[in-house]
């Protein structure tokens, strides 16, 4: 998929925010293109209309069953979640890594047996959205389905539960030790929220 024939990544290249060149992503693989999600979602009308569109798409995952809380993993997932939450009509707050584990954090919680959804900014191999899964599947929560702006693994990303995207596609993707523009000695970039 382009960014020609999709109206997401349409506005991500208007935007700035589809990048070209050599970056680490947050899942330690390296590839020639990123979406830089806050360049998108710094403008608020973005963000509301992004929230909204991904919210009715979980609403349709949900089937009926009344949503109770969107929660999402920080740094990226934090705007996306919280439009999803307004348009949802319900709280949404976000997780943090501390000591490299996902937790809840200022004041934050999760009763048992509230049906929540996992709002995430771009889903490459789908490690943050697990994480975020389990830490509330152990705090008793009901773990309705997932959703992200971008799904960069062509769908092929499974999270156990029903999950939606705004645009999917298949971006190149390697290991550090098989990346050819490192071969080449091309610089990699970190651009995402996370060192690696």
């Amino acid at each position: 998929m382009t960014p020609q024939s999709d109206p997401v990544l349409a506005l991500f290249e208007q935007t700035g925010a589809y990048l070209k060149g050599h970056f680490r992503l947050t899942s330690g693989l390296h590839s020639p293109e990123y979406l830089q999600c806050a360049l998108v979602l710094r403008f608020p009308s973005h963000a509301e209309t992004l929230g909204r569109n991904l919210a009715a798409k979980l609403r349709s995952l949900c089937q009926g069953k009344p949503v109770g809380m969107v929660v999402s993993p920080a740094m990226g997932g934090v705007i996306i979640g919280h439009e999803a939450g307004r348009a949802l009509g319900v709280p949404a707050i976000f997780t943090e890594r501390e000591n490299g584990v996902m937790t809840l954090r200022r004041g934050f919680r999760v009763d048992p047996g509230t049906p929540v959804v996992v709002v995430e900014d771009v889903v490459t191999t789908g490690g943050s959205t697990r994480e975020v899964i389990e830490l509330l599947r152990h705090a008793g929560a009901e773990v309705l389905a997932a959703g992200s702006i971008i799904d960069r693994s062509g769908g092929a990303v499974d999270l156990g539960v029903p999950r939606a995207a705004l645009a999917t596609m298949k971006v190149t993707a390697w290991q550090p030790d098989q990346c050819p523009l490192c071969a080449q000695g091309s610089p990699v970039v970190k651009p995402g929220s996370r060192a690696v």
